[in-house]
């Protein structure tokens, strides 16, 4: 089944999973979950010797343990979960594992933008049926939310500072009151939220600014902050790991070596720490240097040597893809990896050689070229 979508949603993809822990969970379940807070958490993090299971759950989500419990507990109750941290954290993933674990579907999801109404959080109308036999809940077309609530499962808005304040406003009711009225209506205009039903909302805290949440709207939401990973150990586990998903997806098979990985690594590393000591934004590349990045420069690294090489994946290839996704303005993210090629990369090379010194002159061309 999943060979017939580009994109798998969790549930799908590790349906044997979910089955498997669904037959051997003998815990307590609050509402009408399908795993018990327990094996929601081992299916996130992965299983443990410990555990006694029968076949090894793989981790999925790569942070701190404190942050997943947290964010189950808050399911567990009657209020809505805010994961808020920096672009490329992981919180649409976490969010996206979290209802496939308890609810098995992950696709009741509004996507905040500056277009978002209230009727993608509530509900619009087929107007043909309407013209032809009236407003009734036959014509109505329930938002994702809406039907999360009908279903008593988790709803998901994606970047909610995107979205306006009224759109925002909106959710107010639906969080505290849990249910939504359809004024249109003389007769069954109440939908009411089946126990187990929540929010799960996602926001970029660089977005503070955009459309901030009122603090009505905050009192509603427990906040988990999901920081940057800064261990490069986790860092490289997750890389790997997505890595492996999107050769798996592509079908192709090449190996990426241990030091180029080791050098996308030191590479984002060093480019985090010159942003971080920039006086000003315009000495800082505009693009967010987040894990996810890097996923997105080794995919497109992987595939440029797939199809337009010889299969292997090389350093200067992999620098190549690097200041391509990285070089988002010009001049100014030109000369800000310039800069680093030329007092990083360069003295680097010298000292260490091998791949290094590759990855040099893949850099050097690559910006040579888009200059």
């Amino acid at each position: 089944m999943t060979d017939d979508m580009l994109r798998a949603p969790a549930e799908v993809k590790y349906a044997a999973e979910l089955d498997y822990l669904e037959s051997v969970d003998d815990g307590p379940k609050p509402f009408s979950w399908r795993l018990s807070p327990r094996m929601v958490r081992l299916f996130v993090l992965g299983s443990e010797r410990s555990d006694g299971l029968e076949r090894e759950i793989p981790q999925k989500w790569f942070g701190d343990r404190s942050f997943v419990e947290r964010a189950i507990v808050t399911l567990a109750s009657d209020r809505g979960l805010l994961l808020i941290g920096d672009p490329g954290t992981g919180k649409s993933w976490l969010a996206e594992l979290l209802s496939a674990a308890i609810c098995r579907n992950s696709t009741l999801v509004v996507q905040g933008t500056a277009g978002t109404t209230e009727d993608h959080i509530k509900y619009s109308w087929n107007v043909s049926m309407v013209i032809a036999r009236g407003q009734s809940r036959d014509s109505m077309i329930p938002s994702p939310i809406m039907t999360a609530m009908e279903r008593g499962v988790i709803g998901r808005f994606e970047e909610l500072t995107r979205s306006t304040s009224d759109v925002q406003d909106a959710l107010i009711s639906i969080l505290s009151e849990k249910y939504v009225s359809i004024p249109e209506l003389d007769d069954d205009n109440i939908v009411f939220a089946k126990p187990g039903f929540s929010i799960i909302a996602t926001a970029n805290s660089r977005d503070r600014g955009v459309n901030d949440l009122s603090s009505a709207l905050k009192r509603r939401f427990n906040f988990v902050r999901i920081p940057v990973v800064t261990s490069k150990r986790s860092e490289a586990e997750i890389v790997r790991f997505r890595t492996t998903e999107l050769l798996r997806r592509h079908r192709i098979e090449l190996d990426v070596p241990p030091t180029l990985l080791d050098i996308l690594l030191q590479s984002f590393a060093d480019l985090r720490s010159a942003s971080a000591s920039a006086a000003s934004d315009d000495e800082r590349l505009e693009s967010s240097l987040s894990t996810a990045e890097q996923i997105g420069v080794l995919e497109d690294a992987i595939l440029h040597s797939h199809f337009f090489g010889d299969r292997t994946l090389r350093a200067a290839t992999l620098a190549g893809s690097l200041v391509g996704s990285l070089a988002r303005r010009s001049p100014e993210d030109l000369a800000i990896l310039n800069k680093y090629w030329h007092g990083v990369v360069e003295p680097r090379s010298k000292k260490d050689g091998g791949p290094w010194e590759d990855f040099l002159e893949g850099g050097r061309q690559a910006i040579a070229t888009l200059s």
